[in-house]
């Protein structure tokens, strides 16, 4: 796991900071790094407030020490307010994703890997995004100017918890807007108190008087696609954990006959615009969207909320290229016209009452879009490859009708879009798996083999035989959708990190070969010049065997470094003192 400091006595000058000029490099901290348990859940803390002046404001950011470039602060306090369209009055909560600008992260942050390389790919770090995660309030005041009390409060992170910080927000947003920065001090010093986020196991994060449960999934989890059994009596069974899944399938209601074609935009990396009514309703929809491809890690750009007021607005909507493969969710009614070009757009109306059939959105033309008064609906020239299944759609439309429990609803949508998955994918990976060398070919002292190049044409020859119609029931175009597949982000990705894997692997069968052979029978006729080479070579396999970088036992580790002691004290003493410096 990441290195932490330890808790010990509590910082001076850790207060509240007031968000003030900066420049745009990140802050240096001192190397005992005090605020390393509380960054490894959150990067700081925001609060925006609307000025008659200036409009939204960065109030202050803690910790103090923390610094966002001009560009960063810009970006959160437009995405921290709901645009003047949305009209949200009362509480609000939402999400939103924002690119970070420039500069060296501080030295607060420990290595992402040993936690990446645990968790499941849809719960790792973001290397080069900020999540925010917002609680916004807009009531009637009459001691403001403006008549409104409006101010958001942000949590800024690089872990995608939606759920724990949302959840964490209900606790303290309400607090904080009655008692304002003691509060907001006080919490966050309790944050830095919890156990750093490890997969695989239930943590206990206590603040504010409550404890928090919560489970992190780790890579080798089963996924869930059972419904979870109903409980007959209450308490009758220990409360579960919180779950961190991103798949909210609620906002799925309005197009749930249109889940499987959306399924395969979101595989292909097809650029889509989401036109909802406020904030909560297009981030919930976006990630909703962007998760159902699990285990799949999403490789394309997605921005749960998304104003005209981006730093990134110019180069997202231009014309003088293709749509950017991005899923973007929007409030305001002008990027109807704006993002004409996009091929996708989806419209969402109000959300129904609770109870209420949702009525399904059709699916229209592109050229039916109208700048105002656009209708609900999927606007696409785009046509499935896959068929729909019908049984699954009159069971979820069923279970709408009869008000069966969203936990079941949600679980049996989750279910079958990890099987529509895994169906799509086990292909490749059994594919990918046979083009690994033969460990018999593995020998210590030569190059290990390479691994044979992934030719597409054989690949689809191979699915008359090992195709998705051993696990999937749906007919259709499985082919068109490969071929698709195989011009976009997420066959990259997802190619790229198991070539990288099975490269890792095949270092590690090497290494693991040279130390298992007599390796004092093969210096006997080797120059001193052969044995010098060994020696570096395994001395780097070691180290990066050592950072986590090799799938390689600890007894493998223990034998290389004796054999590197075994080979250096065989060689002359001048050699010895150029490898062994003092």
């Amino acid at each position: 796991m990441e290195a932490r400091a330890g808790a010990g006595p509590r910082r001076a000058g850790g207060g509240l900071g007031a968000a003030g000029p900066t420049s745009g490099s990140r802050a240096t901290r001192t190397p005992a790094a005090p605020w390393a348990r509380f960054s490894a859940w959150l990067e700081c803390v925001c609060v925006v407030t609307f000025d008659l002046e200036l409009g939204q404001a960065l109030e202050l950011v803690y910790p103090s020490g923390f610094q966002l470039t001009d560009k960063e602060k810009s970006s959160i306090c437009y995405l921290s307010f709901p645009d003047s369209h949305s009209g949200c009055l009362g509480d609000t909560q939402f999400s939103f994703r924002m690119r970070q600008c420039g500069g060296q992260r501080s030295p607060w942050h420990a290595d992402d890997r040993p936690y990446n390389g645990g968790a499941p790919v849809a719960l790792q770090r973001e290397p080069a995004h900020y999540l925010g995660y917002v609680y916004f309030r807009q009531v009637k005041d009459s001691s403001v100017r403006r008549g409104y009390f409006q101010k958001s409060l942000v949590l800024v992170s690089r872990l995608p918890f939606v759920r724990l910080f949302q959840s964490l927000l209900s606790l303290i947003a309400p607090e904080y807007f009655d008692k304002l920065a003691p509060c907001l001090e006080a919490v966050c010093n309790e944050i830095d108190q919890w156990p750093a986020p490890m997969p695989g196991q239930t943590l206990n994060l206590p603040v504010m008087g409550v404890v928090i449960q919560v489970r992190i999934p780790s890579r080798v989890d089963k996924l869930e696609s059972k419904p979870p059994k109903p409980c007959d009596q209450e308490g009758a069974s220990a409360p579960r954990p919180l779950q961190l899944s991103l798949l909210g399938p609620r906002c799925f209601q309005p197009v749930l006959t249109h889940v499987q074609t959306l399924w395969e935009l979101m595989l292909l990396g097809e650029p889509l615009v989401v036109l909802a009514p406020s904030p909560d309703v297009s981030s919930e929809m976006v990630l909703a969207l962007t998760s159902c491809l699990q285990p799949l890690k999403f490789c394309c750009d997605f921005r749960p909320y998304f104003t005209i007021h981006d730093s990134e607005f110019k180069e997202l909507t231009t014309r003088t290229q293709a749509p950017p493969n991005v899923v973007l969710g929007v409030t305001n009614p002008f990027f109807i016209k704006t993002l004409q070009h996009w091929p996708h757009v989806l419209r969402i109306g109000e959300p129904k009452m609770s109870g209420d059939l949702p009525k399904q959105v059709k699916l229209k033309k592109p050229s039916r879009l109208k700048t105002l008064d656009t209708k609900p609906g999927l606007y696409t020239s785009y046509t499935a490859h896959l068929h729909r299944d019908k049984s699954l759609l009159k069971r979820l439309l069923k279970g709408v009708q009869k008000k069966r429990s969203w936990d079941v609803q949600s679980a049996l949508l989750r279910r079958h879009l990890l099987e529509l998955t895994q169906s799509f994918i086990i292909p490749l990976e059994h594919y990918m798996a046979s083009l690994m060398p033969l460990q018999k070919s593995i020998t210590p002292w030569k190059t290990p083999p390479q691994i044979r190049p992934f030719r597409q044409e054989d690949f689809l020859r191979s699915l008359e035989h090992a195709g998705p119609q051993l696990t999937c029931i749906l007919k259709g175009d499985w082919l068109g959708l490969y071929r698709r597949f195989f011009k976009s982000p997420h066959f990259d990705g997802w190619y790229r990190q198991r070539h990288k894997e099975m490269a890792q692997r095949l270092e590690a069968l090497h290494l693991e070969a040279i130390c298992e052979a007599n390796i004092e029978t093969w210096m006997q006729d080797k120059s001193e010049v052969e044995v010098v080479d060994l020696v570096l070579k395994l001395r780097e396999k070691l180290v990066r065997a050592q950072s986590h970088q090799l799938p390689v036992k600890e007894v493998t580790l223990q034998r290389a470094q004796l054999y590197i002691e075994t080979v250096i004290g065989s060689l002359p003493n001048d050699l010895q003192a150029v490898l062994c410096p003092p």
